[in-house]
């Protein structure tokens, strides 16, 4: 063609070789015949921008698609989805609506470029523009409600789409496995496992029940929703397996604490040749970790060197989370600070590490660092923060990070709020975890175990049950933890008849099964009202044989009532339990001694030297106060500003040796801190 001068003279001819190079994936002699065209038609354009957005060149699709209109060639059906989808693609929302506000009308009602409206704006974030353009359209097709419940789908907006699906069945749409494979991760999201079965009835009755995407999409439904075997079972009866049916199941298993199962799934992946992707390496290592097998996490670890997944921010991400939780903070800190500036998670993933070791500097340190490296710290974040401000009664640092959700829009993060409830309300302050759990639009079960375990805790037991009748009015059914909860508010409210009434309905009404967990609050109950004989008649009721802390509670009630008795006989029970524990020989002599049997208070004290037991030292921040104030007693000079952060530094690595982590580092570096020391 270049030899007898045809790209000079047929335009026609140009543009089906630009079209031939793009349909072969050669973008680069694509271009280059385009760039030698001496006149170029709407087919060659429409061709290039094909190829760019192909091979992943989204602003060239976009600087092309301008270039066509500037030369004053109209686009048609054929440019727009593609155009559209590069906007999709670079999360463009403005440019889009530009493009499709500047349609055509005859373009318009095209249905691949309604269809391609659909999943930009939905892909941008925009599900009201999609919902509006799927709405305005005229005849509606499989296709275009495939584009609406995917984009449905990727908003998140679980119920919803499981909504439009069963609208769609209704106007007399038949299936598709694309359709049903694009919902049923719907069902694993809500926990809808009956719905989830219908779907898979429905691709059976349809005929694509062995597609392979519908069957992964089941696989990953049914490990969600914790039904692992039946996933085992699907994942078994393919006759052809792809990475994706491995790593579901795999995921599955992990996510269900099924570590060895997981494991041994990942070795027999490996057996069968099938090569790891990098998802399927981020599944397993949380396995790995678990079962602290660092022998096999280091393989794997070489593994990811040698595939080249090194770089993989959800491989990374779970090799940080590894190494910390094998206790190997430089390990972890080295993938760290290599791809520190790539994603939120590594930087979260760190972050739990240090709240895993107890470092709360290094925890605040690394939060402060996310606003240098211009990333914007997510719920993840939050969440994983929020619990150091509650251990070491950090109002202040809690107090900050709730002025930053309230800021940057993460006050409707229901795992936020929560959060939030549980920092005020260990630190003390009730009111506002109320107020939080007042503003809150939704709320899941954790929101009320969490205010009736704080209520409760601080003697308010009739606001606790009042909390436990709002949630039956929502409809969110109890769980186990719930009544751990309540029963505990009850022993602390002294609300015997109640107590025994919400232990009778948790099995009867809500069939949950008391564990020892139950057994030991339900003895509190008894045994802080007094009734401790009643309390030692429902030990010998239960099924199992008690554990140390449902004994501990009733020796604990005998100093109270003075029940020298029956201290002697549960000592004795809690002694073979768990001979090493020292707090239960000194609780004791307590006993004794609060009844003045002195030689019997001897005996124990010498029982507990000759065993070689010391009971650990407890400590407050009031010893904190007492050191720094003992430093400025001794010598006025150490009022001055340098010699204030000299004494902190010190003493927060000699507190360190002695078991606190006080975050006394930052207090040192802040220029307000002789108010601080007031």
């Amino acid at each position: 063609m270049v030899l007898h001068g045809y790209l000079s003279h047929s335009p026609v001819l140009g543009a089906q070789l630009v079209h031939s190079y793009v349909g072969f994936g050669r973008h680069q002699e694509a271009l280059t015949v385009f760039h030698h065209l001496p006149r170029r038609n709407s087919f060659a354009w429409n061709s290039i921008i094909k190829g760019s957005v192909t091979s992943g060149r989204f602003d060239e699709a976009l600087a092309s698609y301008h270039d066509m209109i500037s030369h004053g060639l109209d686009a048609d059906h054929f440019t727009y989805p593609f155009v559209l989808k590069a906007c999709a693609e670079l999360s463009d929302l403005e440019q889009g609506r530009q493009i499709g506000e500047s349609i055509k009308p005859d373009a318009r009602t095209n249905s691949y470029v309604q269809c391609a409206l659909i999943d930009m704006f939905a892909k941008c974030g925009s599900l009201s523009e999609a919902r509006r353009v799927f709405e305005d359209m005229p005849m509606r097709d499989l296709v275009s409600w495939g584009a609406m419940i995917c984009g449905t789908m990727q908003n998140g907006d679980w119920l919803e789409a499981l909504n439009l699906f069963r609208r769609m069945r209704r106007e007399g749409f038949s299936l598709d496995s694309v359709v049903v494979a694009t919902v049923i991760p719907a069902c694993s999201r809500l926990g809808a496992l009956q719905i989830g079965m219908g779907l898979q009835g429905c691709s059976i009755k349809s005929g694509f029940s062995d597609d392979l995407c519908v069957s992964n999409a089941l696989i990953d439904m049914y490990a969600k929703c914790g039904q692992t075997k039946t996933a085992c079972r699907l994942f078994q009866l393919l006759a052809l397996k792809d990475v994706i049916s491995w790593s579901s199941l795999l995921a599955g298993y992990s996510q269900n604490c099924e570590y060895a199962e997981c494991l041994e799934l990942f070795t027999e992946m490996l057996r069968s040749r099938i090569k790891p992707s990098s998802v399927t390496v981020a599944s397993v290592l949380p396995s790995i970790s678990e079962l602290k097998t660092f022998k096999k996490g280091r393989e794997v670890h070489g593994y990811v060197v040698r595939c080249g997944f090194e770089f993989d921010i959800y491989i990374a991400t779970a090799l940080v989370d590894f190494y910390c939780k094998s206790g190997l903070l430089r390990e972890a800190q080295y993938i760290f600070e290599i791809l520190s500036d790539s994603d939120i998670t590594i930087w979260n993933s760190m972050i739990a590490g240090y709240v895993l070791d107890g470092d709360v500097h290094s925890a605040f340190q690394t939060l402060r660092r996310i606003h240098r490296s211009g990333l914007r710290p997510n719920y993840v974040t939050v969440v994983t923060v929020l619990p150091l401000c509650n251990r070491f009664a950090m109002l202040n640092h809690g107090k900050e990070l709730h002025g930053y959700v309230t800021r940057g829009g993460l006050s409707s993060v229901v795992s936020v709020n929560n959060s939030l409830i549980d920092m005020y309300c260990k630190c003390g302050c009730l009111e506002h975890g109320k107020k939080v759990y007042t503003q809150m639009i939704n709320r899941d079960i954790v929101t009320y175990n969490t205010i009736i375990a704080a209520l409760g805790m601080h003697g308010h037991g009739n606001q606790a049950v009042m909390f436990f009748d709002h949630m039956k009015k929502e409809r969110i059914n109890p769980d186990r933890v719930t009544f751990i909860a309540l029963l505990s508010a009850c022993s602390h409210a002294g609300f015997i008849d109640r107590g025994f009434s919400y232990y009778n309905s948790m099995t009867e009404d809500y069939g949950i099964l008391p564990d020892m967990e139950h057994y030991s609050c339900m003895v509190d109950l008894y045994a802080r009202s007094g009734y401790l004989d009643d309390a030692w008649e429902f030990i010998k009721s239960m099924p199992v044989d008690p554990d140390i802390d449902v004994l501990g509670s009733l020796l604990s009630a005998c100093r109270i009532y003075k029940r020298i008795d029956l201290a002697e006989f549960i000592s004795m029970r809690i002694f073979e339990k768990k001979p090493e524990d020292p707090g239960y020989y000194v609780l004791l002599s307590n006993i004794y001694a609060a009844v003045g049997r002195w030689a019997d208070v001897k005996k124990v004290r010498a029982m507990i030297k000759d065993k070689g037991l010391m009971k650990k030292p407890g400590n407050s921040w009031v010893q904190v106060g007492q050191c720094i104030h003992s430093f400025l007693a001794k010598d006025k000079t150490y009022t001055e500003h340098g010699m204030l952060q000299d004494i902190l530094r010190i003493l927060s690595l000699e507190m360190r040796e002695e078991g606190y982590i006080p975050d006394l580092i930052s207090l040192a570096e802040d220029d307000n801190i002789h108010e601080h020391i007031n």
